[in-house]
């Protein structure tokens, strides 16, 4: 669906790419001297790749790492110079693909190396690789036991020109956790099989567990856009990315009343309450539903958080502004889902999941908005 202009949309979002880049900024400098790229996998966390890699770009951003070899292909047309990783690795078949694009795949196993070698050799040339190794987390990438076997077939390796030796943190989010400090020390062994090749270790958090995890590449992701990368602390990212949903109604209802789906909120006094237009089928979680959260969920609008009561359906959602001023809410006024004033990271505990899954699920009928940056990007 196309971007629906503001007048029409039940739900707008504004995505600041100034501050996409102040955060990409301050992440560069507390990892310098190490080089800070960007992970813009899943279309920039949703919030629109060529508006983003083009801001970041601008920012002095030259490492982007995608998921998906096809996220490569659409990048690679937006930013002919970038240094592109696929973090998936090679696909099946895929090599000649990769390297017509100048795509470098993170391999994650002998099978695609030997298969990114046997390519490059009809290729006529050695390609770029990343050696993406497991440290700890068991999901992709090279066993210890692996990567020693790799370093020892010889015919594959002559065939691999490798640019990125890396791996990837479980539990950066938990400093005190201690698989931190047993992944730190596993990548520094790995790291003296090849030393001479750059190293990539740490994502949003890992910038800030110290500098024994920045080695020569940080990826940040969801820091860049605004997700706290230190959760027991404050957040020192700007938020980037700001849902509000457009009030359609505004009614009174007398006490007793129920409010929703399933009658799940009763008004336990005389009661106003606003009605907006954005559900769960514009990325506003259902669990956010006043019958499933441990207090209630807000939204911010008129100078103020109002809690949103009863079922969060397809297209609309509740909330009670009994407190407001009578003359505060009108229909077509503007209620911060998250934002400024209600911070993701706040709404994605309130609806028992991470900003992450919040940012990924927007959904295609808001209005979409860029401020500041590169706002003419689209």
């Amino acid at each position: 669906m196309d971007n629906i202009p503001r007048d029409l949309a039940g739900a707008i979002l504004t995505i600041d790419l100034e501050a996409l880049q102040d955060n990409w900024r301050l992440l560069a400098k507390r990892a310098s001297p190490a080089e800070c790229g960007a992970a813009v996998k899943g279309n920039a966390y949703g919030l629109g790749l060529a508006p983003v890699v083009r801001a970041l770009w601008e920012a002095g951003c030259r490492s982007f790492f995608v998921a998906k070899p096809s996220e490569g292909q659409e990048l690679r047309g937006l930013l002919p110079d970038a240094i592109i990783y696929v973090l998936d690795g090679l696909s099946s078949g895929q090599a000649e693909f990769y390297a017509k694009l100048n795509l470098t795949p993170a391999l994650v196993s002998s099978e695609e190396a030997r298969e990114w070698a046997a390519f490059g050799r009809v290729y006529g040339r050695k390609l770029p690789c990343a050696l993406h190794v497991d440290t700890g987390i068991n999901r992709l990438g090279f066993t210890s036991a692996e990567f020693s076997a790799l370093l020892q077939d010889t015919i594959t390796m002559k065939g691999l020109s490798p640019t990125l030796l890396m791996s990837h943190l479980a539990c950066s989010d938990e400093p005190s956790h201690p698989l931190n400090a047993k992944q730190r020390d596993a990548f520094a062994e790995v790291r003296k099989k090849l030393p001479d090749v750059p190293a990539s270790f740490a994502n949003s958090s890992g910038i800030f567990l110290g500098a024994d995890y920045l080695h020569d590449l940080v990826r940040p992701g969801i820091a860049l856009y605004g997700g706290n990368p230190t959760p027991e602390a404050a957040n020192p990212m700007r938020p980037v990315a700001h849902l509000e949903g457009v009030v359609i109604q505004v009614r009174d209802i007398s006490e007793g009343v129920t409010v929703g789906y399933g009658a799940t909120w009763t008004a336990k006094r005389p009661s106003r309450i606003a009605v907006i237009g954005a559900g769960y089928r514009d990325g506003v979680p259902r669990s956010l539903s006043s019958k499933y959260v441990d207090g209630p969920a807000q939204v911010f609008l008129a100078g103020r958080r109002c809690p949103i009561i009863g079922r969060i359906s397809m297209d609309m959602m509740a909330i009670d502004v009994t407190d407001l001023p009578p003359t505060a809410v009108a229909r077509g006024a503007r209620a911060e889902i998250f934002g400024k004033h209600i911070p993701i990271d706040e709404a994605a505990t309130w609806a028992r999941t991470i900003s992450y899954e919040l940012l990924t699920r927007l959904g295609s009928r808001y209005a979409r908005l860029y401020s500041g940056g590169d706002s003419d990007a689209r």
